[in-house]
């Protein structure tokens, strides 16, 4: 069984949304990672970094980095965890909220131009492909 061609098409359909995404995401003031923990914790109650490591799939070394640059823009709080003094929870601050109740739907709209493109069962299909992909690994 040859799985190169669909692990090309895997790759290059990430690069291809990635060049889509990331300018407009930009243009907005923020990076793809800093994007990714703020949709996270919009209308969340704050969490854990091992908790949003794991929901937007940053490694630790990255997310430590990009929760500094977020803190230093005001834009995330961190507050000792009262279940565990070791870990602190991460949220959104208001200005945060504010932040992600601008971007997140602007993006999605702008996403959605792209995705539109593909009918229901389309959609449908390409969801279901992916979710066996990820259970397979």
């Amino acid at each position: 069984m040859n799985f190169l061609p669909a692990l090309r098409n895997l790759v290059s359909s990430y690069q291809a949304f990635e060049r889509y995404s990331a300018p407009h995401i930009a243009a907005m003031g923020l990076t793809m990672t800093q994007f990714d923990v703020i949709a996270t914790l919009g209308n969340q109650l704050p969490m854990t970094c091992k908790e949003l490591g794991e929901k937007t799939l940053v490694t630790k070394g990255t997310l430590t980095g990009v929760l500094e640059r977020l803190g230093a823009k005001g834009l995330i709080l961190r507050e000792t965890n009262s279940e565990d003094a070791r870990s602190q929870l991460i949220g959104l601050t208001l200005e945060g909220q504010s932040v992600f109740k601008q971007v997140f739907p602007e993006h999605l709209e702008y996403l959605s131009k792209a995705f539109k493109k593909l009918s229901s069962d389309e959609l449908k299909q390409l969801e279901e492909s992916l979710k066996l992909l990820k259970d397979i690994f």
